[in-house]
């Protein structure tokens, strides 16, 4: 009988059909299922996974998802991803948790705890009147498993990326500005956003904490962001920012810290090396947690050409062990 189990992380970088320009799935095949497979994962956390139509008038499905599992260990565990607000599956960047363990409840965040802040933009062309709020791109994804008798809570996210939002009328095309002051607004939006999804998440393990101080609790994902950034510093609440000795239990500690230094990193970008992937877990989780690694060695850098895309890997696969609870 086995006495521990295994949760990964792994941003699959656009899997699936989507407007003719991602990478067929077969194309994807060979270098995906063997990684996943050696992943040997018991509740794996995905993000960026595309949905298809099978027709013009069919709800979305996770097709392309369904034929990378076949065949794999994971293709009969629970399954559960994100919706927009119509209840209908996004056409990218949907939010998966798969799991060999029984799912209890679920449900998403998608400015239910937070309130999307108003912002009226400087640099818009037609100028704009009031303020309009400043919604997230995703939600989060809030699982609760039963692993060995205990709740465990489950909360995927993907975190916005570093790139300047929109703002009307100031861009010549999707990759040119008109001015830096625009880009330079479009930017700090960006910042905003990804803050405001981090605080909604900590907000919900606060929560649980509420309800249950001893919860096991795990925050996965894509946070497009490393330690020393806002948004993990809101999820984190670490004691050395809170600074209030009384709440040195709320705090989620990174499990990267089981992980040597050297081999901190997620993703290669024009020669730099990423911590952006992360796995946080409540106290009680971390103590029994046995170990943790971060498959990086076949990482490709994301701002160089590759020889063939289909085989390169933009994100690396973050995986820890666990103690079974009791």
């Amino acid at each position: 009988m086995r006495s521990s189990f295994v949760v990964a992380t792994f941003n699959l970088d656009n899997l699936g059909r989507r407007h003719g320009h991602v990478l067929p799935l077969a194309a994807r095949l060979a270098t995906l299922r063997p990684l996943l497979t050696a992943l040997q994962a018991d509740v794996l956390c995905l993000q960026e996974v595309n949905a298809q139509k099978a027709s013009a008038t069919a709800r979305r499905s996770l097709t392309d998802l369904t034929t990378l599992l076949s065949g794999t260990g994971y293709e009969d565990y629970a399954c559960v991803s994100s919706v927009l607000p119509s209840g209908e599956l996004a056409d990218i960047h949907n939010l998966v948790v798969l799991s060999r363990f029984p799912v209890l409840r679920h449900r998403q965040y998608w400015q239910d705890l937070v309130q999307a802040p108003a912002y009226r933009t400087i640099n818009a062309l037609p100028a704009e009147e009031t303020a309009q709020p400043v919604a997230w791109d995703r939600p989060a994804l809030h699982v609760e498993l039963d692993v060995g008798g205990r709740i465990l809570h489950v909360l995927n996210l993907h975190l916005r990326a570093p790139l300047a939002a929109a703002i009307r009328g100031q861009k010549i095309d999707a990759d040119h500005w008109r001015s830096a002051a625009a880009w330079a607004e479009g930017f700090m939006l960006a910042a905003l956003k990804r803050a405001g999804q981090a605080l909604e998440v900590r907000f919900a393990v606060d929560r649980i904490l509420d309800a249950t101080p001893d919860a096991l609790i795990l925050v996965a994902g894509d946070c497009n962001a490393d330690m020393h950034e806002m948004p993990l510093r809101i999820l984190c609440a670490a004691p050395g920012d809170v600074l209030a000795p009384a709440l040195v239990d709320r705090a989620l500690v990174p499990a990267e810290e089981c992980v040597p230094e050297t081999e901190r990193y997620t993703m290669r970008h024009a020669g730099a090396k990423l911590m952006v992937d992360h796995l946080l877990v409540s106290r009680s989780l971390r103590s029994l947690l046995l170990g943790a690694s971060i498959r990086n060695r076949e990482l490709a850098d994301d701002a160089v050409p590759a020889d063939d895309e289909s085989a390169s890997l933009a994100h690396a696969a973050f995986v820890a062990e666990f103690a079974l609870p009791g």
